[in-house]
């Protein structure tokens, strides 16, 4: 299938500037990054040390929460906003994995993530996997692209894994994802997480300056109360919105996991 492209996007790209993808490729133990993004991780890591951790822990979410959209709810398509470089366990394979003929569309606005995507991201041949280049705070690009490859008509499931955290601006990002979830049918869900700081308090708050500072992708954390502002209109699945490794872990010994500084939680629509 042809991919699915909106129009060229205005952003070059430059390697002496950190981007949020692949400082998270670096967090991850990937490779598709470069010197500035490997030091301004390690910088962030150095005042947290369980910041490749949280990565780790919100990939393991991203399966878990896929995992029960298709087995439970029964879904069959995904938008997924904010990609990111390819990594293991992409959702068009935890989907597909499970349900070949899975249709998927991914987004992003950074250039490098469309050229490693187009070139890794492969599906299965009874599904789709389609890519559009564009920006979460413009959601009618992105719906009038993704259409080209999702029924609008069945239910979706909308990916938004650490991209809402990089619109600063609150009402901007929630507009944005207001216009989405409104766009999508009953029987579709939400799949949300987020940046906070009630982990980690000042330390992360800190480290979020300075990756500012370094003219990276801009981020800001939110609290609990207000990532649960997102999902309004939705319905909340159990446990709501808590730290990603706490979202229907997987058994492994007593107790819950460590919290990590990403929350997340998944709305059912309609």
């Amino acid at each position: 299938m042809e991919p699915a492209v909106s129009r060229p996007s205005p952003h070059a790209i430059d390697p002496t500037v950190p981007h949020s993808a692949r400082v998270w490729n670096h967090w991850l133990g990937g490779k598709d990054n470069y010197p500035a993004d490997r030091e301004a991780g390690d910088a962030v890591s150095a005042r947290i040390p369980d910041i490749p951790a949280g990565a780790r822990a919100e990939r393991a979410f991203l399966v878990r929460a896929v995992r029960h959209l298709v087995q439970e709810a029964g879904v069959r398509q995904f938008l997924d906003i904010g990609t990111g470089l390819p990594t293991m366990d992409n959702t068009h394979e935890v989907a597909q994995r499970l349900a070949p003929g899975a249709r998927i569309v991914y987004v992003d606005n950074d250039p490098l993530v469309m050229v490693h995507a187009r070139a890794l991201l492969t599906g299965t041949a009874e599904g789709a996997t389609a890519y559009v280049e564009a920006d979460l705070r413009d959601p009618e690009a992105i719906l009038a692209e993704s259409a080209k490859t999702l029924d609008f008509g069945r239910p979706v499931g909308l990916m938004l894994l650490g991209v809402v955290n990089h619109i600063l601006d609150t009402e901007e990002s929630r507009a944005a994802v207001s216009r989405l979830t409104g766009a999508l049918p009953a029987g579709s869900f939400l799949v949300l997480t987020h940046s906070t700081a009630e982990v980690h308090g000042e330390p992360m708050l800190e480290a979020m300056r300075e990756m500012n500072e370094r003219g990276g992708t801009p981020i800001t954390a939110r609290t609990r109360t207000e990532i649960e502002r997102y999902f309004d209109g939705t319905e909340l699945l159990d446990p709501g919105v808590v730290s990603c490794s706490r979202w229907r872990p997987e058994p492994s010994g007593p107790g819950l996991p460590p919290e990590v500084y990403l929350f997340g939680g998944v709305g059912r629509i309609g």
